[in-house]
């Protein structure tokens, strides 16, 4: 299979993406209608919201580098092991990645380029890009996202520790109401190889940079609150995500924490400690512009595009909306193996983006057999013109074709 208009192609032993030809085995799962993506850098065009995202954070960190051109196709070592990932975290499942092969993956997070980054020799900087997931199918959800990744690291004892928190003192967060009651503890610990006063230390300076980007990205909002709470990744320790009240409601904005050790240790950096901070440029664009559909970001429309101009945060102008057309399907499974994702993942790869929405409203279990019967509702929409009932029945029979030969139910 050849994908068209896009440099890549699926044979039966091998996927050539970009000229690279990497082998298939039982592992593969990449698909055309994610492999047809890698070459949009949706966060590399500037009047594109993530882009403009992308560029705004950018500025809030003058001093450091940035990468933002690292290829997406990395190796599962890259992507887990470099971050001490357990062998069996539930993250490394071919239902929620894409894999070219069992050593071979489109990476999950920016932080599979944290080891490039320190072997730089630049001690602050940061990486964006874009990110693959197998993921639900709704106007938040797409199997293509992209994040920014910052590190920082200096020399591991108190006096730099506090020559480097005095030179950011002077940065105002003021208009932040700031709720932070976390207390480094078990569950949360520091690492022992740190000593607390420098863990302090090192935490203070990572939270006061991440309090003034907050303060600097929503600057027009009049009453920002900000909360930190306590968290787990297995890449730092102690670990916090950070939220924001925007419009009655907590969101998650980003994890970040203090650097896992060995991957300093990794790079030749025994003596340093660090901060790194991850975040998901598209979850902050919809807050920001007021952006109803994740899939908007990836129109060609000038209607939407011609309303961003780099630099600066003016929210969407909806264009007219088009019905919805809504269809279901029903089929009994063949066992309890049942994975969400992949059910989403081979509507979306039949369908394409005018799927709005996959949703689950039915989970039945006959009394007498035992089997198991899923309905699905399937919401197609198109994002730029009107759709007709007879040509959505088309896809809905592919759909259903496709769902009973690849997922081996019976159709009901």
């Amino acid at each position: 299979m050849r994908g068209i208009g896009t440099d890549f192609e699926i044979r039966s032993n091998a996927t050539v993406i970009n000229g690279q030809e990497i082998p298939t085995d039982s592992w593969t799962n990449v698909t055309p209608t994610v492999l047809a993506k890698i070459n949009r850098k949706l966060h590399l065009q500037p009047q594109n919201p993530i882009s403009i995202i992308r560029q705004l954070i950018e500025s809030n960190f003058q001093n450091f580098k940035t990468f933002n051109t690292y290829s997406p196709i990395v190796t599962t070592k890259q992507n887990f092991d470099d971050l001490y990932i357990p062998k069996e975290h539930p993250s490394r499942t071919k239902s929620d990645n894409y894999y070219f092969n069992k050593d071979t993956v489109l990476r999950a997070h920016t932080s599979a380029h944290q080891l490039q980054g320190l072997a730089s020799g630049e001690n602050k900087f940061l990486i964006s890009g874009d990110v693959y997931r197998r993921d639900e199918i709704d106007s938040s959800h797409y199997p293509v996202f992209h994040q920014i990744e910052g590190v920082f690291y200096t020399d591991n004892n108190v006096a730099q520790l506090n020559a480097e928190l005095e030179s950011i003192r002077n940065e105002k967060t003021s208009n932040i109401e700031l709720v932070d009651n976390t207390i480094i503890k078990p569950d949360n610990p520091y690492q022992d190889c740190h000593s607390p006063e420098a863990v302090d230390l090192i935490s203070a300076h990572l939270k006061h940079s991440i309090n003034f980007m907050i303060r600097n990205l929503f600057a027009e909002e009049k009453d920002l609150k900000v909360r930190w709470i306590d968290a787990y990744f297995p890449f730092t320790s102690p670990s916090w995500e950070v939220e924001i009240y925007y419009e009655g409601k907590w969101l998650e904005v980003l994890g970040c924490g203090v650097v896992n050790q060995r991957i300093l240790n990794q790079a030749g950096l025994h003596n340093k400690i660090g901060w790194a901070f991850g975040m998901g440029l598209e979850r902050l664009a919809m807050v920001l512009f007021g952006i109803p559909d994740i899939r908007l970001f990836w129109s060609e429309d000038k209607r939407f595009l011609k309303q961003f101009t780099p630099g600066k945060i003016n929210k969407f102008v909806p264009f007219s909306k088009y019905p919805p057309c809504i269809k279901d399907i029903s089929f009994w499974i063949p066992d309890d193996k049942w994975h969400g994702n992949d059910f989403c993942e081979l509507v979306r790869g039949v369908a394409g983006d005018i799927v709005e929405t996959v949703e689950l409203i039915d989970d039945f279990r006959n009394p007498k057999t035992g089997k198991r019967s899923l309905c699905y509702r399937i919401n197609y929409r198109s994002m730029d013109r009107n759709v007709t009932n007879e040509e959505i029945n088309q896809i809905q029979e592919k759909v259903r074709s496709a769902v009973r030969s690849e997922m081996n139910v019976e159709l009901r």
